[in-house]
């Protein structure tokens, strides 16, 4: 791991950490460690970590501080997600058309295995992906993403099959496991999120009888949390 500090950063809540969202960076290792770095710019960003395409970690803010990474973000019924989550920006031109080497990958669940295990309250569901807490405005970490690699993995969650699918309101199903409500964004944006993250091959926004049984499962899968 390797220290490159940013200014950008703020106080933090004692205990407050419950939320883990992974980003992909857009550019190239160095231009996205100097825009996270760089305390000139008039919306100033960062994050706690950068992951390089080769595994290697940069560490820039400290976990019991405030990174700027979330942005306007809902999860479980929480807003401004920053003063409760980790960031980590991994380093992906495109995740919609690049895949993620396996070293990177190797070094990205041993990153995520060491703060879930110093932040206990970071439960399977709240390991996130941008797109998962700010549906229609981030597609990150994108459809290349190997989310089920991480789940085999014990970091996050992914469906099991053989579901049947849920019935009603699909918004509400949504909400119910974490999803923010249609306020900004359509209800076909928040199901796309969805799909992006759980059944990548097609993101239509559609809720159909396939995303209706994944989310059954999954919903099934933390019924005992509250």
């Amino acid at each position: 791991m390797i220290d490159r500090p940013s200014p950008n950063h703020a106080p933090r809540p004692a205990d407050a950490v419950d939320v883990l969202v992974l980003h992909y960076t857009e550019l190239a290792l160095a231009p996205s460690l100097d825009i996270l770095c760089d305390d000139r710019r008039s919306q100033r960003v960062s994050a706690h970590y950068v992951l390089a395409e080769d595994g290697t970690v940069y560490r820039l803010v400290p976990e019991d501080r405030i990174a700027w990474h979330a942005g306007r973000s809902h999860w479980r019924g929480r807003e401004a997600l920053n003063a409760s989550s980790i960031g980590i920006e991994i380093v992906n031109l495109h995740g919609d058309r690049h895949d993620y080497p396996a070293v990177q990958i190797d070094a990205l669940i041993e990153l995520c295995r060491g703060i879930v295990g110093r932040h206990p309250a970071i439960v399977a569901r709240n390991v996130v992906g941008h797109s998962d807490i700010a549906p229609k405005r981030k597609i990150d970490p994108g459809l290349r993403f190997p989310w089920a690699r991480l789940a085999a993995s014990g970091i996050g969650l992914w469906p099991r099959s053989g579901a049947a699918p849920i019935d009603g309101d699909i918004q509400a199903a949504l909400q119910r496991f974490g999803y923010p409500p249609a306020v900004d964004v359509a209800t076909a944006d928040i199901v796309a999120a969805f799909q992006r993250r759980y059944r990548p091959a097609r993101a239509d926004g559609l809720a159909d009888g396939e995303s209706r049984a994944l989310l059954a499962d999954l919903l099934d899968q933390v019924g005992h949390e509250a």
